[in-house]
């Protein structure tokens, strides 16, 4: 079968992760610290990683973005700038989950966690082949301290309790090496929580 050339991006956090794949070559960018820069250094870094393995955006058999949870404005970034290189070349996009992002860095029943602020979290528990066991969910500092008994925790950012440290771009090259071509299709925003603005008009 032979391997396919994409484009990968995820502004979802405060880091910034660009994966260029084409033929056997792949090249990742990855920004530990880029929160509310994405939109300064993407295209820079995009530029960076397909120029070092030659990829054009005419030779990617799809692009990829990651969809959320996580900074309301980050994702709509990512999500806007593989739609435009979509369009403009007219292939799919693959949509790929925050938590699939960190649940590929480790082996076994594994909770993704994404700290949400104000002592909640943003958490999907995956099993040994990356089956979900638990939905994603929106919950408390103690739900999780519950669920750190029954998983290996996952997070790029640090916890309050033990945990394993993810690396974002590994994670998240995994995941797209495994997605199944029935994923690819549109993409839309992954949110398990409406964004600060709009619980304050809320009320």
């Amino acid at each position: 079968m032979r391997i396919k050339n994409f484009l990968a991006i995820d502004t979802s956090g405060e880091y910034l992760t660009v994966i260029a794949r084409k033929g056997m070559n792949t090249e990742t960018v990855f920004e530990p610290h880029c929160a509310m820069q994405h939109s300064v250094r993407l295209m820079d870094a995009v530029r960076e990683a397909t120029e070092k393995v030659g990829l054009s955006p005419a030779e990617c058999d799809f692009f990829c973005a990651v969809v959320g949870p996580g900074s309301f404005t980050g994702i709509r970034i990512g999500i806007a700038t593989v739609k435009g290189f979509c369009a403009a070349a007219k292939k799919p996009a693959l949509g790929v989950t925050s938590f699939e992002a960190l649940a590929y860095n480790t082996e076994g029943k594994t909770l993704a966690v994404i700290p949400a602020g104000r002592g909640n979290y943003y958490v999907c528990g995956y099993g040994e082949k990356k089956e979900i066991l638990l939905p994603p969910s929106f919950i408390s500092e103690d739900k999780l301290s519950t669920l750190a008994s029954k998983y290996v925790l996952t997070s790029y950012l640090d916890l309050p309790i033990p945990f394993k440290k993810a690396d974002p771009a590994a994670g998240l090259l995994c995941a797209v090496e495994c997605a199944d071509d029935s994923r690819l299709g549109d993409l839309s925003a992954f949110y398990l929580k409406k964004s600060q603005a709009e619980e304050s008009f809320g009320h």
